[in-house]
């Protein structure tokens, strides 16, 4: 029987980790003892990214020492409690029908991003809706894969917690991917970051609505189910972490996740990390939101 190809394996153990990881956020929140330290202007950091990061990242570099795994927060992934170490897999994506290319892919090939808690800033201030946690795999500079978990997502059985994922070429688990109604125009937006230009090019959408929220991983989701149909940050400022996971699982069913000038991020493991050029992701009609955007949005962003 032919070994289950590195990149499945990876997404395995990756899927089990999203899921834990949620489940020590919820921990900490739950607590009180939030611990928070600035990094940078509106760049704050919990207790709870510390040990969600070195759960994930901590384990995936034991499990996966050849593979590029690069984190948010800056820590040692080779001094982690060993407590926080798990060789979980999930045995559902062990058993994916996959195609021969991913065959191909060696583990010193694959960059994985993560992001343990994205939107740590709505965390901090008790919006845990807005919270996820985000694993990339890029091959050759592409997301080839992506898990967006939230920790607080509330399921039928009253449990916590919702895993999606996505392996382009594969499929998408998880959740149930909702069309938007043709000629809706709803954008969703930063929460905490609305700049004029950032609002000039949200009007040059001519959105019927616009939602403000925070985090990259909550703005696909939403996107993803059709509760929105435009995701647009006109803006540098998301990093590859925030982005590798959301575009693979958008690309996969169709969608695209670029910059606001319809290039695709590159996710190389020397790539700078800041998105320079904003975010625009769509299910549908992303062509033409991107010859929507203003030139003189464009040249802001030229100039930064």
């Amino acid at each position: 029987m032919a070994a289950t190809p590195i990149l499945l394996r990876m997404v395995a153990s990756s899927v089990s980790l999203a899921a834990s990881a949620g489940r020590h956020i919820r921990r900490i929140m739950k607590s009180g003892h939030l611990e928070v330290v600035d990094k940078g202007v509106n760049d704050p950091q919990t207790e709870a990214d510390r040990v969600a990061q070195q759960h994930i990242i901590g384990s995936l570099t034991k499990l996966y020492p050849r593979a590029t795994i690069i984190g948010e927060e800056d820590l040692d992934p080779n001094n982690i409690p060993s407590e926080l170490f798990s060789s979980d897999l999930t045995e559902d994506v062990l058993k994916l029908k996959y195609h021969e290319k991913i065959c191909n892919i060696k583990e010193e090939d694959v960059v994985v991003w993560v992001d343990p808690l994205d939107g740590t800033r709505e965390f901090a201030q008790g919006y845990t809706d807005h919270v996820t946690v985000l694993i990339g795999f890029a091959f050759e500079g592409k997301p080839v894969a992506g898990i967006i978990h939230q920790p607080y997502y509330q399921n039928c059985n009253k449990q916590l917690g919702r895993t999606l994922y996505g392996i382009v070429g594969i499929g998408t688990y998880g959740f149930q991917h909702t069309s938007p109604p043709s000629g809706r125009r709803i954008v969703i937006s930063t929460k905490s970051r609305i700049s004029p230009v950032v609002t000039e090019a949200i009007k040059a959408m001519n959105p019927d609505k616009v939602v403000h929220v925070g985090g990259a991983g909550y703005k696909t989701v939403l996107i993803l189910e059709g509760a929105a149909d435009i995701y647009l940050y006109a803006s540098k400022g998301t990093k590859k972490w925030d982005t590798c996971a959301c575009e693979a699982i958008v690309e996969t069913l169709g969608g695209k996740l670029t910059d606001i000038f319809g290039n695709h991020m590159l996710y190389h493991k020397t790539v700078h990390h800041i998105n320079e050029f904003g975010v625009l992701a769509a299910m549908q009609n992303h062509d033409h939101y991107v010859s929507c955007i203003p030139a003189s949005v464009q040249e802001s962003l030229s100039k930064i």
